[in-house]
């Protein structure tokens, strides 16, 4: 079977550790004021990845906490992967030098095609494509705005371009508990040709096997979130279970 990754998430806010509803930034849950004891918790139980997103820099259109990021990504001995408002090459350099290793570009997909292509064919499959859909068409600028552009046409031009890892979130389902979008999901791992990672809305383990079933469809794994922090999932049993 081919794998299944659970990516363990912890967004950042104001150096916080935080969870938005639906990527509202006025309904934020704080949930530790330390995201690096987070980040060892993850993986001293078993993350074999951590996810991080820098809410700030989504935002700003750049990276905000950089510095926290870099510690993180020194501080654990598992890969990193970080999203949130990297729109140049100079932002995926310096991240990368921070010793993250994989960065996930969302609005830039939409607004700044040329920039994506140049970095897919310098860094190749340190480079994922966050697909945020809200009723199938893409959303750019943490969640503010939505584009014209339908995630599946997109992905399929991007795995074109040497996209070779997605990560899609149905923006109706981030943070409420509600289980993933699973056949968005599979038909965007189906039409690409390659990985996606599922995100948002995993609230049970049985989110979790529903989404691994499809392992060898291209779903690679998924990133949970508010259900780890709730503790309605525990990492080490859900590894277990997939």
């Amino acid at each position: 079977m081919s794998s299944f990754i659970i990516y363990p998430a912890i967004d950042i806010r104001g150096g916080k550790c935080v969870r938005l509803i639906q990527g509202d930034y006025k309904q934020e849950t704080v949930y530790n004021e330390n995201p690096l004891e987070v980040a060892k918790a993850w993986e001293a139980q078993g993350g074999k990845w951590i996810h991080l997103v820098d809410l700030d820099g989504a935002k700003a259109g750049k990276p905000v906490n950089d510095k926290l990021i870099g510690d993180i990504a020194q501080a654990v001995g598992v890969p990193v992967q970080v999203g949130g408002g990297i729109r140049t090459e100079a932002d995926v350099d310096y991240l990368l030098s921070l010793g993250v290793s994989r960065l996930i570009l969302g609005t830039a997909a939409i607004e700044d095609r040329a920039f994506v292509s140049r970095v897919l064919q310098k860094h190749g499959e340190k480079i994922a494509i966050g697909l945020d859909a809200r009723d199938g068409y893409v959303a750019t600028r943490g969640w503010l705005e939505t584009s014209a552009v339908k995630a599946d046409e997109l992905a399929v031009e991007l795995a074109r371009e040497g996209a070779r890892t997605f990560i899609f979130t149905d923006i109706s389902r981030d943070g409420m508990m509600q289980g993933p979008n699973v056949e968005a999901i599979v038909s965007l791992a189906k039409v690409s040709g390659q990985t996606v990672i599922a995100s948002g809305g995993v609230s049970q383990y049985e989110d979790l096997q529903k989404l691994a079933e499809h392992a060898e469809e291209g779903v690679g794994g998924a990133i949970v979130g508010k259900a780890l922090y709730t503790g309605s999932i525990q990492l080490a049993e859900a590894h277990a279970l997939v």
